[in-house]
């Protein structure tokens, strides 16, 4: 697959942070809460209450936390996105909320991850409903990713995959570091890749992606570390210690309230 006659648009200017404080401001400034305001909703939770969700995507929200880990990762609007492994869209569908008019989603599939979901990308991408979104088919083997195209990329539920060997179902073994250092080269200075997966044991071997659909984080960590990659920072908000990564990530008892870690990665400027 090859993304290189994608168009992009141009990421504009961050938004800007930091207004004065309250110790910064004359004291005849100060402000004060008027109680019969309502609070400021952010970014992020509009994006995941947007009255164009379906019901199917929103009952996947609470065991997902998605308004935290897309501002965990810093996702803002103008950027270009690709949702790497996107599946049916759960998160491109929020992403492209966030990123607005002047950004972009490319949302990544293959034809294995495209049966696994059935229609439920087809009815989502219907009649240009998503008009930032691209749609991109692409096998594992033969991903092509243009240089610089990207301010962030999201692996969610994706990095095991890596791992995962089943070439009678179309899924042929994956060169994980070529496919990481494509990725560094993919974003631009500064860019991210945003990583959410399913613990596996410490210690574990990278061979539990395909039996498990788990990863020990260490993997990931050294992984994107020898690409070039700065992991900046963890978070703890998908965190289930009452899962002892010893059962398939999908089996009945655990799905859905797997131990999941939470990582995010920059390529430096």
């Amino acid at each position: 697959m090859s993304l290189r006659n994608s168009t992009f648009l141009a990421l504009i200017s961050p938004i800007l942070l930091g207004a004065y404080s309250e110790h910064d401001m004359p004291a005849n400034e100060m402000a004060t809460a008027d109680p019969s305001e309502p609070a400021a909703v952010s970014m992020y939770i509009e994006a995941v209450q947007h009255p164009g969700r379906k019901d199917a995507d929103r009952n996947r929200d609470a065991g997902r936390k998605p308004a935290e880990i897309m501002e965990f990762f810093g996702i803002a609007p103008g950027m270009d996105v690709l949702d790497m492994f996107s599946g049916g869209g759960y998160y491109t569908e929020m992403l492209s909320n966030v990123v607005g008019t002047e950004g972009s989603i490319i949302a990544h599939t293959n034809e294995a991850y495209a049966q696994f979901v059935g229609e439920e990308a087809t009815i989502r991408y219907a009649n240009g409903r998503l008009s930032n979104v691209e749609t991109a088919m692409a096998e594992n083997t033969a991903l092509e990713m243009p240089n610089q195209a990207f301010d962030a990329v999201m692996m969610i539920l994706a990095y095991h995959d890596i791992y995962y060997v089943d070439p009678e179902n179309g899924w042929p073994a994956i060169d994980g570091p070529s496919l990481v250092a494509e990725l560094f080269e993919a974003l631009r200075p500064g860019g991210i890749v945003g990583v959410v997966d399913h613990y596996a044991a410490a210690g574990s071997p990278s061979e539990t992606g395909s039996t498990l659909h788990r990863i020990d984080p260490q993997i990931v960590i050294k992984e994107m570390e020898s690409a070039g990659f700065v992991l900046e920072a963890q978070s703890d908000v998908l965190r289930n210690m009452d899962d002892d990564h010893s059962l398939p990530m999908a089996d009945p008892a655990i799905r859905g309230q797997t131990d999941r870690f939470v990582m995010r990665f920059r390529k430096p400027e």
